[in-house]
């Protein structure tokens, strides 16, 4: 071959279940993760994958020629409004854009779902994060639901 040799990764967004082993696998991640950002573990909030209403919830996984590397869900909390939860990409394939994707599927559905407003809760420890939802036009808000009475909770937000 001559010239300038391209390698061109195939990356794919996927709207999976809730009980999808690729999930579950870079859930695991995101909360070792997690654990080690926020030495108290009631400044973590997870998804109940046992409540029913997980059910109600939509997921997707991204995929770089067929391995899991990033997942996101979105929570409907109200008539307009769902909250972007388990949102995270494997170190090894950052900076890579998957992130943006991953949100801009899940900012689609939303859409899709006539909801017009998503919110978000991270925190300090997750400085790399908060910069990323600045720079996709999420803006912080008051503390809300879950997270009101929580410290260590900073909460975004982003009209659709």
């Amino acid at each position: 071959m001559t010239g300038k040799e391209e390698t061109f990764m195939e990356r794919t967004i996927v709207q999976i279940d809730h009980d999808n082993e690729d999930l579950h696998r870079l859930i695991r991640k995101l909360d070792e993760d997690l654990a080690e950002r926020y030495p108290n573990p009631d400044d973590v909030f997870t998804v109940d994958f046992t409540d029913p209403k997980v059910r109600e919830m939509v997921f997707m996984v991204a995929y770089i020629d067929g391995v899991a590397v990033g997942c996101g869900a979105i929570r409907p909390l109200d008539e307009t409004t769902v909250e972007l939860k388990r949102f995270y990409v494997d170190p090894d394939y950052r900076r890579q854009g998957i992130a943006g994707m991953v949100l801009a599927s899940l900012e689609n559905k939303a859409i899709a779902m006539n909801r017009r407003v998503m919110r978000l809760e991270a925190g300090a420890p997750q400085p790399e994060a908060l910069h990323f939802y600045a720079s996709k036009g999420y803006y912080e808000i008051e503390r809300f639901g879950e997270y009101a009475d929580s410290e260590s909770s900073l909460c975004y937000e982003k009209v659709l």
